[in-house]
C-alpha cells in the first residue's frame, strides 16, 4: 500500500451494537474454559466494609482475564481472516485475541506499547502472536496496530468497539443474574468500555435494574471526563498502575452506548487499588492486578453509600508481576 493510500486509511467500519440476544447467544458458544467462573459473597470482605460484596472471579482462566469472553465470541462471528489480525493491548486483550486465533489457527499480531506489562507480553508470545512494542502507551500502539492494518490487509480489530467483544463479555451479567437474590449495584472497571456497556445491556433490561458504576484511574481520567462531558475528552499523558484500564482517547461509540448502561463513573486512586489488592488477598486469597482490583477501591470509598446492599464486584484480571507481587502485596 502506498504512502497516500496509507494517509487515507481508516479503520474498517465495525457495527458497535450490542444486544440481549446476542450475549445469550455467547453464553452459549464462547469457549467453556471461561464461562461459569467463581461468585459468591465474601464474607470476610463483607464484614470489613459493611457491604455484602459477591465477588464475580474473572482471574482462573488460562490467561487470567474476562478478555476471553469477548475474543472468543468475535472471533466466533468473524469467520475465517486470511490477511490475519491485528490489534493493540495493554496485554489482557492481547492474550484473549491470541488464545482465539490459536484455537482457529488464525495469524494474529498484537501491538503493545515499550512499557507493557511483561508478563502479559510473555504469554501473548507463548500464546502464539506476534507481539510488536511500539509507542509510550496504549493508544500510541493503537495507532501502530492500525498502520499495520493499512499496509498488510489485516482485519483490525479495536477492543470497544466491536459489538460482539462486548456480547461476549455481557455473559459474566448473565451469570451473576442467576444468583438468589438480586443485586443492588454492579461495580465494573472501566477501560475502552466493552465490559461494562455488555453487562450494562444485560442488567439494565430487567426492572428495577441495579446501579452500575463504573471504575476508572484518577490517573487516566479520560472515560470518566468524556462520559461527564457527554463527549470524547482526551488526555495528554496517563499515570497509573492499572495498565489495563489506562485509555488516553476514548471510543466514541463505546461512550455513546454507556449513556444507557452506566449510572455513575468514578475514579480511584492507584493508592486505593494496592488497599484492595491487598483487601482481596488476605480477605479472600486472590491475586488480582491493580485494574482488576479497581472495584474494591471503588466500593471502599462509596461504602456508607451502599452500607447493607448487595454489590456484585467484578474481578476482571490477575496478571501480576513478580515486582508488582512484592511491591504491592509483601
Amino acid at each position: 500500500m502506498g504512502a497516500n493510500q496509507l494517509a487515507d486509511y481508516t479503520p474498517q467500519a465495525m457495527d458497535a451494537s450490542i444486544s440481549i440476544a446476542g450475549i445469550e447467544d455467547a453464553a452459549s458458544v464462547i469457549d467453556p474454559v471461561f464461562r461459569n467462573t467463581p461468585q459468591f459473597v465474601c464474607e470476610p470482605l463483607s464484614d470489613r466494609l459493611g457491604v455484602t460484596t459477591i465477588l464475580k472471579v474473572e482471574t482462573i482462566n488460562p490467561i487470567r482475564s474476562f478478555k476471553g469472553r469477548g475474543t472468543d465470541y468475535l472471533l466466533h462471528r468473524l469467520g475465517p481472516q486470511p490477511q490475519g489480525i491485528v490489534c493493540a493491548s495493554a496485554g489482557n486483550f492481547g492474550q484473549g485475541m491470541a488464545y482465539a486465533a490459536r484455537k482457529r489457527g488464525v495469524r494474529m499480531t498484537v501491538f503493545a506499547a515499550l512499557t507493557a506489562n511483561p508478563l502479559k507480553v510473555d504469554r501473548m508470545r507463548a500464546l502464539g502472536a506476534k507481539v510488536v512494542l511500539e509507542g509510550d502507551d496504549f493508544d500510541d500502539a493503537k495507532d501502530a496496530a492500525t498502520r499495520h492494518a493499512a499496509e498488510t490487509g489485516a482485519f483490525y480489530v479495536e477492543d470497544g468497539l466491536l459489538g460482539p467483544i462486548a456480547e461476549g463479555a455481557g455473559t459474566v451479567a448473565s451469570e451473576l443474574e442467576r444468583m438468589d437474590e438480586r443485586l443492588d449495584a454492579c461495580i465494573v472497571p472501566l477501560g475502552n468500555g466493552a465490559l461494562v456497556n455488555g453487562m450494562g445491556t444485560w442488567l439494565k433490561r430487567a426492572t428495577p435494574a441495579p446501579i452500575v458504576i463504573a471504575v476508572c484511574p484518577a490517573g487516566a481520567p479520560a472515560m470518566e471526563m468524556s462520559w461527564r462531558a457527554g463527549r470524547p475528552v482526551s488526555t495528554p499523558a496517563i499515570d497509573t498502575i492499572a495498565d489495563g484500564i489506562a485509555v488516553r482517547v476514548p471510543v466514541p461509540e463505546a461512550l455513546e452506548i454507556m449513556r444507557k448502561t452506566v449510572d455513575d463513573v468514578m475514579l480511584v486512586a492507584d493508592a486505593e487499588m494496592v488497599q484492595a489488592m491487598r483487601l482481596l488477598y488476605i480477605d479472600a486469597g486472590l491475586v488480582v492486578e491493580p485494574a482488576g482490583a479497581a472495584g474494591i477501591a471503588a466500593l471502599a470509598q462509596r461504602r456508607d453509600e451502599f452500607a447493607g446492599k448487595r454489590v456484585a464486584v467484578t474481578l476482571t484480571g490477575g496478571n501480576v508481576t513478580e515486582d508488582q507481587l512484592r511491591k504491592f502485596l509483601y
